[in-house]
């Protein structure tokens, strides 16, 4: 079983969106300053949404994990 990029450049987005403003609001909470909060969850969402990515489509490769699709839920 594999999946397509575009499901891995999604999952990024999706991911980085909350990743982003968890970011976002832990930066603000210990600066106290909008624009430095703004700047550090801006720098962020690229670096690591591109990271993810390369994370998630490595993973795809590794077996570890996966139950092989039988076609069939059921094993006699």
């Amino acid at each position: 079983m594999s999946d397509r990029s575009y499901r891995s450049i999604v999952k990024s987005v999706s991911w980085r969106t909350i990743g982003t403003i968890d970011t976002f609001v832990i930066s603000l909470l210990v600066t106290g300053k909008l624009d430095f909060a703004l700047t550090i969850g801006g720098i962020e969402v690229f670096t690591k949404m591109t990271l993810y990515y390369f994370h998630e489509r490595t993973w795809n490769k590794i077996g570890f994990g996966r139950i092989k699709n039988t076609g069939s839920d059921y094993e006699i």
